[in-house]
């Protein structure tokens, strides 16, 4: 049965997006931003639908109104991209201003750097980087992140994935945090289980379908377009127990970055909180936004349609005004799973 979405979000939420264009001294123009310190930013984004806050504000031209020109680029690998922030100097060719990714990498990053360690140019081996998390990407909702099987799949329960194989995209990542969280809520120790790293979404459905993999840990819109083109099946969403409401991703800057360019982060942020805003109010401005990314990355309409979406919180506050509380929670699962060090997220969460 095809995981559809299973919530409504009405307008009436505490910020509306007209509150937030207030707030931010909107009148439509660049003109409405005197003073930014600096107008062309280049912004890595993880092709998602957690990430459609930001899609949204990109497709609608709220960063435009705001006076700011956003050139978007595919945020591939976390890892890199953060590598990138920290070593780059304004208009150098590959710099990043701005990241979206998920948690796991930032406190990764974070807690490297202070600890010592240092990215250096070319050397993909080090994740080290002072960041401040400004504002908050996406929250997990029901569906939006799942097991899942093929139909005659043999595996009908988690206690069936002992000894199996599980499709993840990367090591270690917030996926295995999430599925390793589930299974240890029903007495399955991670160890118990074969996580397979070396396919990308697209390609696990044929994975399945090969017999390469027994289950495959899908989020959105893969999952919904798994289900329409090969019949995937949900076996347990990863919405539960310890992990239900689970914070997934956010947005990042270098804390010199931030220190640098208050102004236009500031612009940013308001343009951003506007597009989370509506992404979590106007499901069809949310499917336009996915469904016209560029070439390879836009979600089929179909799939769009039916796929589960996630919340986009929004703090109508100042910029950097994020939950540590659900941040802590991150860290914490990967100390209990990846024997993580313990970690104070607020050396990562910038103060507003």
């Amino acid at each position: 049965m095809l995981m559809t979405h299973r919530r409504f979000r009405g307008p009436a939420l505490l910020v509306t997006a007209a509150a937030l264009a207030l707030a931010a001294g909107c009148s439509g123009g660049s003109a409405a931003r005197p003073g930014l310190e600096q107008q062309d930013l280049t912004v890595a984004v993880v092709p998602a639908v957690d990430s459609a806050g930001f899609f949204v504000a990109l497709h609608d031209g709220l960063f435009e109104k705001a006076g700011l020109h956003v050139r978007f680029v595919p945020a591939i690998s976390s890892e890199t991209v953060i590598d990138q922030q920290e070593l780059s100097k304004p208009g150098a060719p590959g710099e990043v201003d701005i990241s979206c990714g998920n948690y796991v990498s930032y406190v990764q990053a974070q807690q490297a750097w202070d600890h010592g360690q240092r990215p250096r140019a070319g050397d993909a081996g080090i994740l080290a980087a002072n960041l401040d998390i400004f504002a908050e990407g996406s929250v997990m909702e029901p569906g939006t992140v799942a097991i899942y099987t093929l139909p005659g799949s043999r595996i009908r329960t988690l206690a069936d994935l002992k000894g199996k194989t599980i499709a993840i995209n990367a090591p270690g990542n917030i996926l295995y945090l999430l599925v390793a969280s589930v299974l240890a809520e029903h007495g399955i120790a991670p160890s118990q289980v074969r996580f397979v790293t070396s396919y990308a979404f697209p390609a696990m459905a044929g994975a399945l379908e090969a017999g390469k993999v027994d289950a495959a840990v899908l989020p959105e819109p893969f999952a919904s377009a798994a289900e329409l083109q090969d019949g995937a099946t949900p076996l347990a969403d990863l919405d539960q127990g310890a992990t239900t409401q689970f914070p997934i991703e956010g947005y990042a800057v270098t804390k010199a970055w931030a220190k640098a360019h208050p102004k236009t982060l500031a612009a940013f942020y308001q343009a951003l909180e506007e597009g989370q805003e509506i992404a979590d109010t106007d499901r069809s401005a949310l499917q336009s936004a996915m469904e016209n990314l560029p070439p390879g990355l836009s979600v089929p309409a179909q799939a769009a349609a039916v796929m589960a979406i996630p919340e986009f919180p929004v703090s109508g506050a100042p910029v950097g005004s994020i939950n540590e509380v659900q941040l802590q929670r991150v860290a914490d699962v990967m100390e209990q799973f990846l024997a993580f060090p313990a970690f104070n997220v607020k050396s990562l969460a910038m103060s507003g």
